[in-house]
């Protein structure tokens, strides 16, 4: 990182709580809507980021703002607590539970895109610098505008950055519960014995090295949509 501007660091730490709040409380809001509370006793079914920050404090604060410092860019992680024994037995609730938090990624991207899409076509932004998450637009007016197109810029990168990575089919991404919207009785519980047993690295490492492949076209396709 070359230089450390505060407002960016400013706008990329209120996205990035923004979006991993959003997703985190999704995931939430539909557990306990399905019959699972241990997430809304938990205090998670929230947009404020003070109790997910408590969850995981390293995940939420302190490596996100450590990988900004190093590279320019915040990387991290959350959680929403839930019952395994609901998730056993509902499976196919289980899975839309995991499924609502990349959904709500979705939803924040799309309404940064529509506000994209609005300020170029008022003319108050221009198309940025492809591949940059922060200068998807950029406009030469100063101020608020100014940092309006960095705040749209990166709730649209990064939630969709968010919503694609978790959608990965391995363990512990999100996406690995999609087979149990198909599955049912002793199949699904033993996927998620599966599921359960100590794959979480190997499928982050799984999950990183073809994550790029899969992320980088349908950015730069998004992208493209706005120029």
């Amino acid at each position: 990182m070359s230089s450390f501007s505060v407002i960016d660091f400013a706008c990329w730490l209120v996205v990035f709580l923004g979006s991993m709040t959003a997703h985190e409380a999704s995931h939430a809001f539909v557990a306990k809507r399905l019959g699972d509370p241990t997430a809304y006793l938990g205090g998670q079914v929230t947009l404020n980021p003070i109790p997910h920050i408590r969850r995981e404090p390293f995940g939420m604060l302190l490596l996100p703002i450590l990988s900004y410092l190093a590279s320019g860019w915040m990387i991290g992680w959350a959680s929403a607590p839930y019952n395994p024994g609901w998730a056993a037995k509902f499976p196919r609730r289980a899975a839309i539970m995991a499924l609502a938090g990349p959904a709500a990624n979705f939803i924040i991207a799309f309404v940064c895109w529509v506000g994209l899409k609005f300020g170029l076509a008022a003319g108050v932004f221009i198309p940025g610098l492809t591949g940059r998450f922060s200068e998807t637009v950029v406009s030469f007016e100063p101020g608020l505008w100014s940092i309006a197109a960095v705040l749209l810029s990166l709730g649209f990168s990064l939630n969709l950055l968010l919503g694609v990575f978790n959608l990965i089919p391995v363990p512990p991404l999100d996406g690995s519960a999609l087979p149990l919207l198909f599955l049912s009785g002793e199949l699904s519980q033993a996927y998620q014995r599966i599921s359960r047993s100590g794959l979480a690295f190997l499928g982050l490492l799984v999950a990183w090295q073809i994550f790029p492949r899969i992320y980088r076209p349908i950015w730069y396709w998004m992208e493209s949509t706005l120029r």
